[in-house]
């Protein structure tokens, strides 16, 4: 998988980060700098091992899977991404502030951003890519989004995290494309 590829896999990743992250901004809008690097740690780090732990599982299945394999990165891609559009459109009531600061907090706020990475680390193991660079991409554009998630929640508002989970599934459904066509059209 090209460079730009990886990146843009990490970026759509990230979106849920993200939107996450604003809220976690809202909710501890004194935060220091370095209790942000705290929150956004555990997110970069679930974000980085999950598609590990998805590639593993896909490797030990790709003899058996190699002639359905684009299919199969396309399906999930797509699925994940529509389901990340959907989600973009419903509303939601209110939550009630919670303390990202707590360790269970943010453990179960990490892993369940990260879902989707295990996803993707299943259809990575069925197509050509750097699995070291891939993995550091991951988790670093996940820190980075949870921090800017955070800075943005301490400032603004909700409205834009949404947004970026539609512009994330968008961009999985267009990787999930480009891996379809590229071995189709061979």
């Amino acid at each position: 998988m090209a460079f730009i590829y990886i990146i843009l896999l990490a970026i759509s990743l990230s979106f849920d980060t993200f939107a996450v992250a604003i809220s976690c901004g809202l909710c501890l809008p004194q935060i220091s700098f370095q209790n942000a690097i705290k929150v956004s740690l555990p997110f970069a780090l679930a974000q980085a091992i999950m598609p590990l732990i998805g590639w593993i599982i896909g490797d030990s299945l790709e003899q058996i899977l190699k002639d359905y394999d684009h299919w199969i990165a396309f399906s999930l891609l797509c699925f994940l991404g529509g389901r990340m559009i959907v989600t973009s459109f419903r509303k939601e009531k209110p939550l009630k502030p919670f303390n990202p600061m707590s360790l269970p907090t943010i453990m179960g706020l990490s892993v369940a951003t990260s879902i989707d990475a295990l996803f993707v680390g299943f259809s990575m193991a069925l197509v050509e890519t750097n699995l070291a660079i891939t993995v550091i991409s991951i988790g670093s554009v996940t820190f980075i989004a949870a921090m800017l998630g955070i800075l943005i929640g301490k400032k603004t508002g909700p409205h834009l995290g949404k947004k970026m989970v539609m512009v994330g599934g968008i961009i999985l459904i267009a990787i999930g494309t480009k891996i379809l066509l590229s071995h189709i059209l061979v």
